[in-house]
């Protein structure tokens, strides 16, 4: 399911427009992502958790030549998902 395909959903299990549902969803993903960028986590219980995890700088090997090379540090999103979650698509 894509994001126009997921607003269409929304729409219609919520019985509010397109661009209703486009403009919720829109907030959602830039609040979560504001706080993200910031360095904090954003948990809803029973759902899951977003976070950033901080990857260490490391050397690594290019998959085609098996030349070495160095991978900076980086900061990587990560969601785990919640119980609730994983009840849920596990029947």
């Amino acid at each position: 399911m894509n994001k126009a395909d997921f607003v269409s959903f929304m729409a219609s299990a919520h019985n509010s427009s397109k661009a209703d549902a486009e403009r919720a969803l829109n907030m959602v993903i830039d609040s979560i992502t504001g706080a993200m960028q910031k360095g904090d986590s954003v948990n809803f219980i029973g759902f899951g958790s977003f976070e950033v995890q901080n990857r260490n700088a490391r050397e690594g090997r290019n998959p085609k030549t098996g030349e070495k090379m160095n991978i900076p540090a980086y900061k990587q999103p990560i969601f785990r998902a919640g119980k609730k979650l994983k009840d849920a698509c596990n029947g």
